[in-house]
């Protein structure tokens, strides 16, 4: 990417990485990091590179099945987030450096 002088890092987030909720704690702690080091690396490199923090969204995962049971089947399977994920993020550029973004 620096050889090229373009290309975007994506660091996948969390909702919980910008928020906190009670008995998700271990999962929220591990998800703030991820956000600081997105915004500090994204002050640190050259022009003509990004790297942003990208919450997925809600995604129907057996972890989300844990916490919220059956309510869970609301939201979309991996396979079809990954529908609407993928362009969303093949569109992304160093114009989104320094971002926290989501998935919608």
């Amino acid at each position: 990417m620096i050889a090229q002088n373009r290309g975007i890092s994506v660091n996948f987030s969390s909702g919980w990485g910008r928020s906190t909720s009670s008995e998700v704690v271990p999962y929220c702690t591990s998800k703030w990091p991820i956000e600081g080091l997105s915004q500090g690396l994204a002050q640190e490199v050259p022009k003509g590179i990004g790297i942003v923090a990208l919450n997925p969204g809600i995604i129907n995962t057996q972890m989300l099945q844990t916490c919220w049971g059956e309510q869970a089947q609301s939201f979309p399977s991996p396979e079809q987030w990954s529908q609407k994920a993928v362009p969303y993020i093949l569109k992304l550029t160093a114009r989104n450096n320094g971002q926290s973004l989501t998935i919608m």
